[in-house]
């Protein structure tokens, strides 16, 4: 056997079912129209299989709920920064009103005491507001440093140092320092040594004669704590209990998403195992159905049931109906003995007569067998289990029994097959449909001639390509030949005495092919021969 593929010109594979079109002039503007009106069909069934769609509407409402807190969220923080801007406006305002307010009272005297400067505080502090009051003195040795002098509510002066490493990572107290100047927002959250939590607020500085003074506010109130002064936004309590509560939201949808994937996967796992094991193995409503769906279940498995039923009907019609034929005919066939007895060899029309009734007779018997068992193997796709059948040993032992079959013509078979090509399908169904394939190409092959089989396995699909050296068919015929009862062998009808042909075969191997979701067509060859093509898709149909 050749180990090569065989480089096969391309040709025109015709329809399963032959459509045919009688000439006929269109103007043009109706088939602008009919253009358009198919374009439309088309958008509108877009349209239609879009709004309908689970899956786009999931993405829609993914797409919204990723989208809402993150446009929520851009609002909410604009809205609270220009809250806090004007907060902190109304902060620093008081604190300039307070300094102004010590400002006398700081140039008022040399030896000002401390306990009286923080009674002078006292009366500006309020509910979470801190003052605390620092010193540089102006010394001619150019000494730099700030001391803290008092604060409301009273403090240590240790619980100062934390303020005090705050206002130099920042860079405030050099600035302080050098110019007794500033004049920029402050919004700083630090610790002090104890744990306990401050923002600070304003820094004000005053411009003595004896130094820069300098009043620094802050607050440690738990209603300002809780604000998003001094840190990103996304850190308050308020968005984060937002966030919380949005991703258990979001995780009961994705877990009620999962659940529903899920249960309508489980309900095609079922489906399809009932698919495969047959009409009436199993029952949808007997199996772990989601209580959602149970109803559903419950109306498959009536169709199931009717199916069922249907199957037998089909088996027990096909046998009713051989049987109320074949009875007859056993006694025509029987009433014809006596005739061909009595007519004399010498009456040659006589003869013809009672050869054509013997030849009609074979005919209507293989008819009346090929429909009885078609109704069978109808019922058995129904009823029967889908097994995944290894169409690469069927042809392999098609094309045995075939060359068994045809030895005496001494025909030649080539096979080049994929390995392992899969298809579901009923046991025995694909058997059929080889062994008529290659009974045709053989039936239609002179002798010594060559039938070479090809079986090509893709992702999807599976091809099988069948050619022989035959005559080929009339291309007015070719569309013709998978049709009931159509025969066309040279020669038909000459002889009485040649077997009889039903014109069933490719018939039935269309019917058995389209059954399992493929498709069939046939073609003359370029340099001679019939070139059968059948398309099955793969085990995943």
């Amino acid at each position: 056997m050749s180990d090569h593929r065989l480089n096969v010109s391309a040709t025109n594979f015709a329809r399963s079912m032959p459509v045919s079109w009688k000439s006929k002039i269109f103007p043009r503007s109706d088939i602008a129209g009919s253009r358009r009106r198919r374009s439309l069909l088309r958008i509108r069934r877009a349209a239609s299989q879009i709004s309908s769609s689970l899956t786009i509407k999931l993405v829609v409402l993914v797409g919204i709920f990723a989208a809402l807190p993150i446009v929520l969220y851009g609002q909410f923080e604009k809205a609270d920064r220009q809250t806090r801007n004007l907060v902190a406006e109304n902060i620093r305002h008081y604190g300039w009103l307070v300094a102004q307010a010590l400002a006398p009272i700081l140039d008022r005297s040399d030896d000002l005491a401390g306990p009286e400067l923080a009674a002078s505080l006292e009366r500006f502090s309020e509910d979470g507001t801190i003052l605390k009051l620092m010193f540089q003195p102006k010394l001619k040795s150019g000494s730099e440093g700030f001391y803290f002098i008092a604060a409301a509510p009273k403090i240590s002066a240790s619980q100062m140092g934390a303020d005090l490493d705050v206002l130099g990572r920042h860079g405030i107290l050099k600035s302080l320092a050098d110019s007794c100047r500033w004049d920029k927002p402050v919004e700083i959250r630090y610790q002090q040594m104890n744990g306990a939590e401050e923002i600070l607020t304003s820094i004000i500085p005053i411009n003595g004669r004896r130094g820069c003074w300098v009043l620094v506010s802050a607050n440690n109130s738990s209603a300002f704590l809780s604000t998003a002064f001094g840190r990103p936004y996304w850190q308050t309590d308020n968005v984060r209990m937002a966030a919380l509560i949005y991703l258990v939201f979001a995780a009961l949808a994705l877990l009620v998403a999962i659940g529903i994937r899920r249960a309508l996967r489980h309900f095609r796992k079922v489906a399809r195992e009932i698919r495969r094991g047959g009409v009436g193995a199993m029952a949808f409503a007997g199996r772990n159905i989601p209580p959602e769906l149970v109803s559903a279940a419950r109306d498959f498995d009536r169709l199931v049931d009717d199916l069922h039923r249907a199957a037998s009907d089909i088996r027990r019609t096909a046998e009713d109906n051989a049987h109320a034929v074949k009875a007859p005919l056993a006694v025509i066939r029987s009433a014809l003995q006596p005739l061909r007895r009595s007519v004399p060899k010498d009456d040659q029309r006589s003869q013809r007569a009672v050869q054509l009734i013997d030849s009609a007779l074979g005919r209507l018997s293989a008819l009346i067998s090929t429909a009885q068992q078609l109704g069978h193997d109808t019922a058995d796709f129904i009823e029967a289990p889908k097994l995944l059948i290894n169409l690469t040993e069927v042809v392999a032992e098609g094309l045995r029994n075939a060359r068994d079959g045809a030895a005496e013509k001494k025909l030649r078979f080539v096979r080049h097959l994929d390995e392992d090509a899969f298809v579901l399908a009923p046991d025995g169904m694909l058997d059929i449909v080889v062994e008529n394939i290659l009974d045709n190409a053989a039936g239609f092959s002179v002798d010594g001639a060559t039938i070479t089989a090809t079986l090509d396995k893709s992702k999807d699909k599976i091809d099988l390509i069948i050619d022989d050296e035959g005559p080929g068919v009339d291309s007015n015929k070719i569309d013709h030949i998978f049709e009931r009862n159509f025969s066309c062998r040279p020669g038909q009808g000459r002889d009485p005495r040649a077997p009889a042909h039903a014109g069933l075969g490719l018939w039935i191997v269309r019917h058995h092919i389209e059954a399992l979701g493929g498709r069939v067509s046939a073609s003359n060859r370029p340099m001679g021969g019939l070139r059968i093509h059948v398309c099955l898709p793969s085990h995943g149909w």
